[in-house]
């Protein structure tokens, strides 16, 4: 069985007859014959029955029509989601919390009204997740924070950020890891990039690593409030806080170089698509 002899047969049922399928398929009505007797031959039951007027459809002939259809469907799908001119099919984008929050939804808003044939799925994660997750190839791409160093990911920069350390309000000025009052440092789960970052900077000072005590949130809203509530400090990005309404019940200090991080855009190098490369080109320009 052949997607060809598939057309064919289709072809052959839309028009109800050999002589209307071949001038519709530019074929002669003699190959147009031969292939339906092929496909017969191949499954082993007639599909049509045959009189001097018209062909009619077995039952055998009905039941794989229905088939027919939905193969050839699933084809043309294939192409359209793999051909470089027209982003259709389903993208699975994966991204940090903060940057879902405060980076994608202008550019997926653009991107949706564009190419609304495209089914875009966007999940949220920490960096180390997301770049198992592109890596095992159940996400086409993903917004993670860099440096990456790994050769089997194209690696795009899009956007520079700046982590702030966020106290609570009433707490002094911070200009080093000495200043921080507080014993308790409220971070993402393991594998967050950004957390990673916090925890560098108290090592580097000479605290002798991160605060004493680890609490691990879900959420950026729900690590403010917490900040805000007197419960620990956290490093979080700028365009996080910007977000935020006024007034604040926390303080934000800055960690000079050290805050400053880029975030990248990766996907493997063999799983481009025109869908992914539409949103890449969004994303870029949005910079």
């Amino acid at each position: 069985m052949e997607l060809a002899e598939l057309e064919i047969f289709r072809t052959v049922v839309a028009e109800g007859g050999v002589t209307r399928a071949a001038e519709r398929l530019n074929r002669v009505q003699s190959n147009v014959t031969t292939r339906i007797k092929q496909l017969e031959e191949s499954i082993g039951v007639p599909l049509f029955v045959r009189d001097r007027r018209r062909m009619v459809l077995t039952a055998a002939g009905e039941a794989l029509l229905d088939y027919a259809e939905r193969i050839l469907d699933l084809v043309q799908e294939a192409r359209h989601a793999v051909s470089p001119q027209s982003p259709r099919g389903r993208l699975r984008i994966g991204s940090m919390e903060s940057a879902a929050a405060s980076r994608l939804p202008a550019p997926l808003a653009e991107f949706h009204q564009r190419w609304p044939e495209v089914r875009l799925e966007l999940s949220t994660g920490p960096t180390d997740v997301l770049l198992a997750q592109v890596r095992a190839c159940r996400l086409d791409a993903a917004l993670v924070s860099g440096p990456v160093d790994d050769p089997a990911f194209d690696t795009t920069p899009l956007f520079k950020e700046e982590l702030m350390l966020v106290t609570p309000r009433s707490h002094r000025k911070v200009r080093s890891p000495e200043d921080v009052m507080l014993d308790t440092l409220i971070v993402f789960e393991q594998g967050c990039a950004y957390r990673r970052h916090a925890q560098q900077w108290f090592a580097k000072r000479g605290r002798g690593g991160a605060p004493v005590r680890i609490l691990e949130l879900a959420s950026y809203h729900a690590i403010l409030a917490c900040v805000a509530a007197g419960a620990g400090v956290a490093v979080v990005p700028r365009s996080v806080i910007s977000m935020q309404m006024e007034p604040h019940g926390f303080a934000t200090h800055s960690l000079g170089r050290d805050g400053r991080v880029t975030t990248y855009l990766i996907s493997r190098q063999d799983r481009y698509s025109a869908s992914f490369l539409a949103l890449r080109s969004l994303l870029m320009a949005a910079v």
